[in-house]
């Protein structure tokens, strides 16, 4: 009850069919993914700027996703035979079926485990009529009957797991093979857990899978488990389920029809309702109860004797019955390929190709679309940014010339306060020198720390309260004048008018406005500094804290002389081998100080004996100047006329005061007192310096005002030039980019027109292969318009 499969050649053999829609297929798919690629080169021009259509992020991303859609597709289509692998737990029989169909003993069988690696079998027309195998990557050919060391299990020569041999058997000897089907047979699933890469190596491109269980049990989860994997890789992939040994059954006649009815209800609900491939109905065609052993034991007989009966002396009760329905597997899977395998396989694929021609269609259509927009919106642009710019050339005169007048008065303004405020807080100053509280000893290490941490006191204070009378009000000036500025230059950077900004407003108009405005507005507030460094102006005081009686010598002298030439003979000393001094302070350095200028309580430089002679003698010109020639003369007689007239107890009494006197003071000239006499000092030295540079300060802070104020107005007038250049290269680039959309229009339209085109061959492969029209009305309104 052998299956008669039609003679090799036949172009009416529904596998000739499958062959002729693959090559169809093939190359609509070929050109289809030519023009995808014109596409994609067409949008990568375009990312590049040579067009100005501005592209959707995701349009990109669709075109990608469709190529790899076309190309995921055409590696499952090129190769040029059916591939049907079988699938099974060990021992299950999947060798002994595969003989049973080639008619012939070719692959290793027996009891345990014995298919060591993947075998494929599939046609040739070598006039060899032995055929020939091929392991791995190795072009050397070798005998079939080596195929038994080579995969056997129990061989020492067997191959690994996941190894292939290529068994090529001559297509005359079996009707199968004649129109390039493959048959793969597998080791045992749960020989290995390397079950993915099984799929990946050897099951993306098989159109049929057969699962051939062991009828004396049931479906186990290893094998649903690995067929689950198969179904999450593949889209709907055909499978049949094979219960061999079914000859067991014979021997329990009572319960075989139960047992069937279990196996076919739980084959059935696997394919329909865990991996719903297909329906119940279909699923009922799919489940078999076969015995393989004993068909090929029959089909080889029948092969080697063609008269000969069939021994049936070792075949169970019913054998009859199995090789019937072992034949119609047969048939069934024949059926499967010729009329199922075909539509299933390219059926889905045509509609996904006709899902990602219409996209492509669409996206080229609204490319076209958009050029044509542009290049009407580009035209009416042009016209209005060439008269924009003959619009701010007129107001940007005007504003200059109000600008610059404001800054001037800002300016003027800013030196008349930072002149009053520094006179002020010089007068308040020994009330800011009062107010330092340090530790004081007249240690020279001690003392200098003193002195400078006095020096940064008086320094922070005096910029503290500068900044607290004057930066407030000048920021509020100069923020108003700002203001004032970005104002009326603002409306300058826009590039179109107020009145037309709305009417222009569109998203993706990068040239509406310039963010330059925005960023001089928020700029950093602008600090003024007043440049008072006190270490500096000061760092030629020197203090002088030694005790003086107020009755003494030194004190006399200061009186005739004054306290600088005092402080100089008294603290540099008197100096015979130099006569020539220069009196010069080299340690100040600040630009509002002359160099030769000395202060109040400068370190003094030592003095020439002719200095000091001129210093006396000036001293005695001002002094008898000031009083009449009787009341000197009167003075100097006094000594001779009170001794006359008190005599020497009352001398000795004066003489006793004077001691006292002395000696108090001399006591109370305390660690106290030299601080209030340094303080003093410092103040009358700080106030001739500071004096010195009121004048240099306010000057320096109206400089600041004006350069803060004249640099905005620059930034500003830069940001005009700036959108000025931006209108011209806009305007110049326009007509260029009018040129490339046109460009873009025409290619746009193209591509539009290919894909019309490409749709008509997918309708037609539908009709003439598939046999029904599965193309979208929506596409065929799109090949109606083109």
């Amino acid at each position: 009850m052998d299956h008669v499969v039609g003679p090799s050649g036949d172009m009416r053999s529904p596998l000739k069919h499958f062959t002729n829609a693959k090559k169809k297929i093939n190359s609509i798919f070929s050109e289809i993914g030519k023009y995808i690629k014109e596409f994609s080169a067409f949008l990568e021009s375009m990312e590049k700027g040579e067009s100005g259509v501005e592209l959707d992020k995701t349009l990109k991303e669709e075109v990608t996703q469709a190529y790899d859609q076309i190309f995921g597709i055409k590696e499952m289509l090129v190769r040029d035979h059916m591939k049907v692998v079988f699938f099974g737990r060990t021992s299950n029989g999947k060798s002994t079926v595969v003989n049973a169909m080639l008619h012939d003993r070719i692959l290793p069988s027996g009891i345990g485990h014995t298919t060591s690696c993947f075998l494929s079998i599939e046609g040739t027309d070598d006039e060899n009529d032995v055929g020939y195998i091929l392991c791995g990557d190795s072009d050397e050919r070798m005998s079939v009957e080596s195929v038994m060391q080579l995969s056997h299990a129990l061989s020492q020569e067997s191959m690994s797991h996941d190894n292939l041999i290529q068994i090529f058997w001559p297509k005359k000897k079996c009707a199968l093979l004649k129109d390039d089907v493959v048959l793969l047979d597998s080791p045992g699933i749960d020989v290995s857990s390397g079950l993915d890469d099984w799929i990946e190596n050897y099951c993306m491109d098989a159109d049929v899978f057969i699962l051939v269980a062991n009828a004396e049990s049931t479906l186990m989860q290893t094998e649903k488990n690995f067929f689950h994997r198969v179904n999450s890789k593949l889209s709907k992939p055909n499978i049949f389920i094979l219960n061999n040994r079914w000859d067991a059954s014979a021997s329990e006649p009572e319960t075989m029809e139960q047992v069937r009815k279990q196996h076919m209800d739980r084959g059935i609900a696997f394919l329909a309702d865990e991996l719903k491939v297909i329906d119940k109905e279909q699923a009922r065609n799919r489940v078999f109860f076969v015995s393989a052993k004993e068909v090929l034991h029959s089909r080889v007989k029948k092969a080697n004797v063609p008269e000969s009966p069939i021994y049936t002396d070792f075949m169970a009760e019913g054998f009859q019955a199995r090789l019937l329905e072992f034949s119609n597997f047969e048939r069934e899977f024949e059926e499967c390929i010729s009329q199922h395998a075909t539509r299933t396989k390219f059926s889905s694929h045509t509609q996904r190709a006709e899902k990602v021609i219409d996209v492509m269609f669409k996206h080229a259509q609204w490319l076209h679309i958009s050029a044509s927009e542009m290049i009407k919106e580009s035209e009416i642009r042009r016209a209005k940014l060439l008269d924009r710019l003959n619009e701010i050339d007129e107001q940007l005169s005007s504003i200059s010339s109000k600008a610059r007048g404001d800054i001037t008065l800002v300016s003027t303004e800013a030196e008349k306060q930072v002149r009053s405020a520094m006179s002020d807080e010089i007068r308040r100053l020994p009330f800011l020198v009062d107010e330092f509280q340090r530790p004081f000893h007249p240690n020279p290490m001690v003392l200098r720390v003193y002195k400078t941490e006095l020096y940064r006191h008086v320094q922070e204070g005096l910029g503290r309260n500068l900044t607290a009378r004057c930066s407030s009000t000048l920021q509020k000036q100069i923020d108003l004048n700002k203001r004032e500025m970005i104002d009326g230059v603002t409306p300058l950077l826009l590039i179109y008018p107020s009145n037309d900004q709305q009417q222009n407003k569109q998203p993706g108009n990068s040239l509406m406005t310039t963010t330059s405005s925005v960023a001089a507005s928020h700029a950093p507030s602008f600090d003024i500094s007043y440049d008072i460094e006190c270490a500096s102006l000061c760092s030629d005081f020197q203090e002088d804290i030694e005790f003086k009686f107020s009755l003494g010598v030194f004190q006399i002298i200061e009186r005739l002389i004054g306290v600088k030439e005092s402080r100089r003979m008294r603290l540099g000393g008197v100096v015979v081998d130099n006569p020539a001094i220069q009196h010069t302070n080299p340690s100040i350095s600040h630009p509002g100080i002359p160099d030769n200028h000395e202060g109040v309580h400068s370190l003094p430089q030592p003095m020439a004996p002719q200095d000091l002679a001129l210093s006396l003698a000036s001293g005695y010109m001002n002094f008898t100047e000031a009083h009449s020639t009787a009341f000197i003369a009167s003075i100097g007689m006094l000594p001779y006329v009170f001794w006359r007239s008190v005599g020497w107890r009352v001398l000795a009494f004066s003489g006793a005061a004077y001691c006292s006197l002395y000696l108090y003071e001399r006591l109370t000239w305390t660690s106290r007192a030299k601080e209030r006499a340094l303080k003093r000092q410092f103040v009358e030295h700080a106030t001739d310096k500071l004096n010195l540079i009121i004048s240099f300060t306010s000057t320096n802070c109206s400089h600041q005002v004006q350069q803060e104020l004249s640099g905005t107005f620059t930034r500003l007038c830069t940001d005009v030039d700036t959108t000025r250049t931006e209108l011209m290269q806009e305007a110049d680039e326009l007509l260029e980019q009018i040129e490339s959309l046109r460009k873009t229009q025409n290619r746009a339209k193209t591509l539009r027109n290919n894909a019309g085109w490409l749709g008509s061959e997918l309708q037609a492969f539908t009709a003439t292969f598939l046999g029904s029209a599965t193309t979208s009305h929506e596409f065929e309104q799109h090949n109606g318009k083109i």
